[in-house]
């Protein structure tokens, strides 16, 4: 493992890229363990809306721009739980955990830039097939997971400008096997990290600022320093998601969900998700108007601590309007239908469920859905959702790829 001293070499490179004033002196400890102040605020609304973003960037045109050793201009961003990170350039190599923000990176004409994934099958690029010029190459893209955990050594050996992970989510996942110190160890040696955890919020020791995926977008934008094309995809993203909230049915003819995990052809156990649950992997369904089955009914949704299942039987005590099982993102919906659906069918229990009899079970869309996913992930489910309304491509192709390859 290489020291301090060894790898002081291996920073030089990326002297442009560092942390700001609301970290020097305090390294990780400034921001990633603290958990008040105004960046504890939960955003709760069900819709995102990036303009709620209160975090801005400095801009390297304004008076607050600093100079560099080569003249320069510096800019800050600032994201909880981290605080202030000062950069004199745009990361050119970014080590990725969570594939809504490799999606992020796609939407802003930088996929080259990602490094690595938690775990890369969970980076879902099929919808990129139909934007031309819009692509990523995933076989470059390096697992971070091992079978017993996240070996410190692959942060050094992808040697990124930048750790786009919230440090909290990698040391308070005991199976990953990272300690604090061991992140304080790598933005000393490697680089700095900025990043939130914002696909869920279930997590207890998340007791800092979220941020909805448009704000979190945001971000990112400032990163890479795309505050414009950012602009261009809000606003495509807030006109497609009007003219379909236009058309939506009245609340009370909008259905439930029962959204799980579970893998596998013939399920017969559950892990619940919560609907209600403002984590960003639920903004189509929150923006579609699809409500909570499990509404007063006690059950939790997943967290890294509770991994609790449920059964057929319990399903049948909610009996859902419709059931949606992630895990299957890799089939079409009739491959979908053919296997999980039918064995449903065939369930002596599962038989029984409303949702069953009604072919109202769907795939449920990623668990780490960035921005462009999202917009695919929403015509989806209008379209499954309410079929005598929508139909057909609910949004112009071209014209997002023209936004996000810059020919617009």
């Amino acid at each position: 493992m290489r020291d301090a001293e060894e790898s002081s070499t291996s920073t030089t490179r990326r002297a442009y890229l560092k942390y700001g004033s609301a970290v020097v002196g305090g390294g990780l400890l400034a921001g990633c363990l603290g958990g008040s102040g105004s960046d504890s605020t939960e955003t709760t609304s069900g819709t995102d809306t990036a303009g709620d973003a209160t975090d801005t960037a400095t801009a390297t045109e304004g008076g607050d721009g600093k100079e560099t050793e080569t003249g320069s201009k510096s800019y800050t961003v600032e994201m909880a739980p981290v605080g202030e990170v000062t950069f004199d350039s745009p990361p050119e190599s970014v080590t990725h955990y969570f594939p809504d923000y490799g999606d992020m990176s796609v939407a802003l004409g930088h996929g080259d830039s990602i490094l690595s994934m938690g775990l890369p099958s969970r980076f879902h690029t099929s919808h990129y097939d139909e934007l031309d010029g819009v692509s990523v190459d995933t076989d470059a893209i390096t697992k971070l997971n091992g079978d017993s955990g996240i070996d410190k050594e692959i942060f050094y050996e992808l040697d990124g400008d930048l750790h786009l992970i919230d440090p909290k989510w990698l040391v308070n996942n005991s199976f990953f096997g990272l300690k604090e110190a061991d992140v304080e160890e790598l933005e000393k040696n490697v680089a700095p990290f900025i990043g939130n955890t914002i696909f869920r919020r279930t997590d207890g020791w998340h007791d800092y600022r979220y941020y909805s995926l448009y704000e979190a977008f945001e971000k990112v934008a400032q990163v890479h320093q795309e505050e414009e094309k950012f602009a261009a995809l809000k606003e495509f993203h807030d006109e497609f998601i009007a003219s379909v909230q236009a058309d939506l049915p009245s609340a009370d003819n909008r259905p439930n969900a029962l959204l799980t995990f579970a893998a596998g052809d013939e399920p017969e156990k559950f892990y619940p998700y919560r609907v209600s649950d403002q984590g960003t992997n639920k903004k189509q369904f929150h923006d579609l108007g699809i409500t909570d089955a499990l509404a007063g009914t006690g059950i939790e949704g997943l967290s890294t601590t509770d991994r609790g299942q449920i059964d057929y039987e319990t399903m049948l005590e909610v009996d859902p309007d419709s059931i949606l099982v992630r895990g299957h993102e890799g089939k079409s919906r009739q491959e979908f239908v053919d296997t999980v659906l039918s064995f449903m069918k065939e369930h002596s229990v599962a038989s029984e469920l409303t949702a069953v009899q009604n072919d109202m079970v769907f795939r449920g869309g990623p668990i780490y859905a960035g921005p462009l996913h999202n917009l695919f992930l929403t015509e989806r489910y209008a379209t499954l959702y309410f079929s005598d309304t929508y139909s057909g491509e609910l949004f112009d192709r071209q014209k997002l790829s023209d936004i996000v390859t810059g020919d617009d």
